[in-house]
C-alpha cells in the first residue's frame, strides 16, 4: 500500500466521529496505559507473594464474582441513572480499591479486596458501551467500537511492557500507578463527557412534531426481557466460551511461564505481543470485515483462538510463547469487532445498559470460572492438559457460531423475543441501521486484565 493510500485509509478510519467519542476514546487510552495490576496480579501473587496457582485462581475467581454482580447492577444503573454518573462512581471507587490492594498482605484481605476491585472496575463497561452507541451514528458504530478497542490494546501493549520493568523495583508501584491513571480517567469523564442517555418521551415527541411516521413505542426493557431474547443469549453464551480462553492468557499463562523459569519481564514481553499485534492490524482488519457476513468470521476467530492456546503446550521459550500469543490474537482481532456488531444489532435503544450488562456478564463469569479451572488443572494435571482443553473449547465455540449463523439465516431455531427489532434474515454486519446498543468487551476482567479498564 502506498503512503498516499495508507494516509487516506487512516483518514477514513477516524473521520466523521463526534468529539464526545474522542474524549471517551482518550479516557479509555489513559486508563489502559495505567492497567498494570490487571496484567500482573497472578504473577504478583505466585512469584511476588509465594502463593500457589490455586490461590491465584481463587483470587481471580473472586474478582470475577465481583464483576459478575456489578455487570448486571451497573447495566440497570446505566439505564436508570445515566452513563456519566455510573462511569464516575466506577472509576473513583476502582482507584481506591486498586490502591488498597497494593497494601494488604493477609490472604483473606487480598481475596476480599480483589473481589471489590472486580466489582468496581467492571461497573464501567456497560456505561462505556452504551455511551458509544448513544453518541455514534449506527453506520459508524462498528468502526467506533473497533477504535475504542484499539485504544484499549494500544494502552495495554505499552503498560504490559512497562509493568514488567516496573515490577522489578516493587509491585506496590504498579498498584499506585494504576490507581492514579484511573483517577485521571475519571477527571476526563467529569470535565469533558456530557450525559448521553436517550430520553424516550422527548425522542418520540420530536418525531411526531415533525410529522414523520413513527414506529410503535419501544416496550419497557427489564432483565427478564434480556433473558428471554434467545438469539442475544446465544451470543452471550458463545462470548463466554471465547472469554474463558482469553482469560487464561492472564491467569494460567503467567503461572505456566513462571513454572518454566521465566520472569515477569519475560511474561511482559510475550503478552505485549497481543497488544502490539492488535494495534498494528485491528483497524485494517475491521475495514475489511465490517460489511461481511460475520458467521464465518466468528467461526474462524474461535478456531484461531483455540489453536493459539493449544500451541502454548509446545512453548518453552519467550519466542515460542509470543508466537502462540500471536495466533490467538488473530482470532481476537477478528472476533472483537464482529461480535460487537452483532451485539449492537440485538440491543434495543432504551435497554442498552441492561443488554450491555448481560454481555459484560459473559466476561465476568469467565473471569470467575477460568481462574479456578486453570489453576486447578495446572496444579493437578499440568499446563499441557489445560492448553489441550483450550483447543477443544475453541472448536466447540466454532460449532456454536456455525449453528447460530444457520439459525439466524433461516429465521428459526433461535428466535428474538427481546423486542430488538432485528429481522431474522441472516447474520449481517451492524454497519447499517440497527436497534442500537454496543459491545466492546475489552481485555478480560479477571485477575489478568481489566482491573481498571474503561471499555
Amino acid at each position: 500500500m502506498s503512503v498516499v493510500r495508507l494516509r487516506q485509509a487512516t483518514k477514513e478510519s477516524v473521520s466523521g466521529l463526534p468529539r464526545a467519542f474522542w474524549w471517551l476514546w482518550t479516557s479509555t487510552l489513559v486508563n489502559r496505559l495505567g492497567g498494570f495490576v490487571a496484567t500482573f496480579l497472578a504473577m504478583y501473587l505466585t512469584v511476588g507473594r509465594g502463593y500457589s496457582a490455586m490461590f491465584a485462581g481463587l483470587v481471580g475467581a473472586l474478582h470475577g464474582l465481583g464483576g459478575a454482580v456489578s455487570a448486571v447492577v451497573s447495566g440497570v444503573l446505566t439505564d436508570r441513572l445515566g452513563r456519566r454518573p455510573t462511569l464516575l462512581v466506577s472509576q473513583l471507587s476502582t482507584a481506591v480499591t486498586v490502591a488498597v490492594l497494593g497494601f494488604v498482605q493477609d490472604p483473606v484481605a487480598i481475596a476480599v479486596v480483589a473481589c471489590l476491585v472486580g466489582m468496581t472496575s467492571n461497573a464501567s463497561r456497560p456505561a462505556v458501551q452504551a455511551m458509544i452507541a448513544d453518541i455514534v451514528a449506527p453506520e459508524d458504530r462498528v468502526r467506533a467500537f473497533s477504535l475504542n478497542y484499539w485504544a484499549i490494546n494500544l494502552g495495554f501493549a505499552v503498560s504490559a511492557a512497562a509493568a514488567g520493568l516496573i515490577a522489578r523495583h516493587g509491585y506496590l508501584t504498579l498498584f499506585l500507578a494504576d490507581a492514579g491513571m484511573t483517577l485521571l480517567c475519571a477527571v476526563i469523564v467529569f470535565a469533558r463527557l456530557p450525559e448521553s442517555r436517550p430520553e424516550r418521551g422527548a425522542a418520540v415527541a420530536g418525531e411526531n412534531a415533525a410529522g414523520a411516521a413513527t414506529d410503535p413505542p419501544e416496550p419497557e426493557v427489564g432483565l427478564g426481557t434480556v433473558l428471554r431474547d434467545r438469539r442475544f443469549m446465544a451470543v452471550v453464551a458463545l462470548s463466554f466460551l471465547i472469554a474463558t480462553l482469553i482469560q487464561q492468557a492472564f491467569v494460567a499463562l503467567p503461572v505456566a511461564m513462571g513454572t518454566d523459569g521465566l520472569s515477569s519481564t519475560d511474561f511482559g514481553v510475550a503478552i505485549a505481543t497481543n497488544g502490539v499485534l492488535i494495534v498494528a492490524v485491528q483497524i485494517p482488519v475491521t475495514r475489511f470485515i465490517e460489511h461481511r457476513d460475520p458467521a464465518p468470521l466468528l467461526i474462524a476467530s474461535a478456531l484461531l483462538t483455540g489453536a493459539g492456546f493449544g500451541l502454548t503446550a509446545f512453548a518453552g521459550s519467550v519466542g515460542m510463547y509470543a508466537l502462540a500469543v500471536a495466533v490467538w490474537t488473530l482470532g481476537e482481532v477478528i472476533n472483537s469487532p464482529t461480535q460487537m456488531g452483532l451485539v449492537a444489532r440485538l440491543s434495543p435503544t432504551h435497554g442498552r445498559g441492561r443488554y450491555q450488562g448481560m454481555y459484560s456478564l459473559s466476561w465476568s463469569l469467565a473471569s470467575l470460572i477460568a481462574p479456578l479451572a486453570g489453576g486447578a488443572v495446572i496444579d493437578r494435571f499440568g499446563a499441557d492438559t489445560l492448553w489441550a482443553a483450550s483447543a477443544v473449547v475453541g472448536g466447540v465455540a466454532a460449532a456454536g457460531y456455525a449453528a447460530l449463523g444457520r439459525a439466524m439465516r433461516s429465521g428459526s431455531g433461535v428466535e428474538d423475543s427481546g423486542g430488538s427489532g432485528v429481522e431474522g434474515s441472516g447474520v449481517r454486519s451492524s454497519g447499517g441501521e440497527g436497534s442500537g446498543g454496543g459491545g466492546s468487551e475489552g481485555k478480560g476482567s479477571g485477575v489478568g486484565a481489566g482491573a481498571a479498564e474503561v471499555g
